[in-house]
């Protein structure tokens, strides 16, 4: 039996950075993955949809070239080559894990991995052993008992990846960021979308002035929106797929090619071994400690499969995190209300901390701020001027309670909030830190210096 120090079940963004910062620490590691190295995020999530979503933005520009006192003619799409270039690209960066693996020196285990008692694992038959077991199985798409999806006109993200051809209807049932990324990326290579989401506003999670303005966006770009809206059930005898809709007004027929179920995700933690080893389960998340130790010494858990946002990002940060702890570094608990959330569609949105309609629920007491794009230089010069930046302070101690974002390029902005957050800085440091002009960035002073009534460009 190959006997380790850690074991990872997993190579997604949770297990495959947990891997190599195991092994700088000095572990001797072996990664466990079924499919591809990357997992759901490299091979089928976050960087192919980037991919599809840089064409689209792309082929927006060509459609509007005139706008910029540019003359473009006989361009079109090729949804074929869209698709077949965002796989390449994740290809691409698959291989690009197998290169960090063998740099790291780190044992690639493929096949299927079942936990076992005393911290092993079952790969397809041969047992390996560790000291320590991180689970890092992450999600897949979740199913709806009234939109059971067969692949093909009920489809979820995996399928809508790498359609065979463009659909010319398609119905998006869930607004969060996967919904909303591919109703743009559909949108703007020509497919007539509907999004139908449950709660009352698009984006639900974020700040209701965010969600507005997407919707705003959206309906511009010939988006149709129903919120309060429910899917009760779908036909899909004919040619096409029909979606009976439940809203305030009553029901309606909706008829598509193709049905995207965005409503989530359901964790991989079936038949991977977890009641062999007696590990505690709680609605469908694994139960870990500060430090990602499950109530079984000796097995851990990070990402999807935990409690925290499922975000590749929060992944990462609790595997290195773990893997720290094991290693006895002092480290500090993840502060799950300073993540980030970005959603990729056009215009984009990046948000981090509490919302208004939070801050206030709380009783806070805080100044809010707002600076819009269309205000902006390098927006109008860039012809991005949708969107804004809003701030939120505490009023009495400058604490930066909240940041949200709307507009082009904010997913690549929102760090500044993180750090600042991080660091305790409060308003008027940020008002003192001088900001480049002209930039997008800029906007962030700027909605802090509304905030503080000291706004200069509005």
């Amino acid at each position: 039996m190959s006997k380790y120090d850690i074991i990872v079940l997993g190579s997604g963004p949770g297990g495959y950075v947990t891997a190599i910062r195991a092994s700088q620490l000095g572990f001797k590691t072996a990664i466990v993955e079924k499919e591809n190295l990357g997992g759901v995020c490299l091979n089928w999530g976050c960087i192919p949809t980037k991919a599809l979503l840089k064409s689209a933005q792309v082929f927006e520009y060509l459609k509007h070239a005139e706008d910029y006192g540019l003359s473009v003619k006989d361009y079109d799409k090729d949804f074929e080559a869209v698709v077949k270039r965002s796989r390449g690209v994740a290809e691409g960066m698959s291989k690009g894990v197998q290169f960090l693996m063998k740099k790291n020196k780190i044992d690639v285990i493929n096949g299927y991995g079942t936990l076992k008692p005393g911290k092993k694992v079952d790969v397809d038959g041969t047992e390996y052993s560790a000291d320590h077991i991180i689970i890092a199985t992450g999600a897949r798409s979740r199913e709806l008992p009234s939109l059971p999806q067969d692949g093909k006109k009920v489809i979820g993200y995996r399928e809508a990846m790498s359609l065979p051809e463009q659909p010319k209807k398609m119905i998006v049932v869930g607004s969060g960021a996967i919904g909303v990324e591919f109703a743009y990326f559909y949108n703007s290579m020509g497919t007539e979308v509907t999004i139908v989401e449950y709660l009352p506003n698009v984006v639900p999670v974020e700040d209701q002035d965010v969600s507005k303005q997407l919707e705003r966006s959206f309906k511009k770009n010939g988006i149709k929106i129903k919120t309060s809206a429910e899917v009760t059930s779908v036909d899909t005898s004919g040619d096409g797929v029909k979606a009976t809709v439940k809203t305030s007004k009553g029901e309606e027929i909706l008829e598509a090619d193709v049905i995207l179920s965005a409503v989530g995700i359901k964790t991989n933690i079936e038949n991977i071994g977890l009641e062999d080893v007696g590990i505690v389960v709680d609605r469908d998340k694994i139960i870990v400690n500060d430090f990602y130790q499950t109530n079984i010494p000796g097995y851990y858990a990070i990402g999807d499969v935990t409690p925290g946002q499922a975000l590749a990002h929060v992944a990462s940060a609790e595997g290195i995190l773990c893997v720290e702890k094991l290693a006895g570094h002092h480290v500090e608990a993840l502060d799950y209300g300073n993540i980030p959330g970005c959603t990729y569609c056009s215009p984009e949105i990046a948000s981090v901390g509490l919302t208004e309609k939070q801050a206030k629920d709380k009783g806070l007491d805080i100044k809010v701020g707002k600076f819009p794009f269309s205000a902006s230089g390098k927006a109008s010069a860039g012809g991005n001027k949708d969107g804004f930046v809003k701030v939120i302070f505490d009023a009495k101690y400058g604490e930066w309670l909240g940041c949200h974002m709307i507009g082009a390029g904010v997913t690549d902005m929102i760090a500044e909030a993180v750090v600042a957050r991080k660091l305790e800085t409060t308003g008027h440091e940020v008002l003192k830190a001088v900001h480049p002009h002209p930039t997008m960035s800029e906007a962030v002073m700027e909605a802090v210096a509304d905030a503080y009534d000291e706004c200069i460009h509005i």
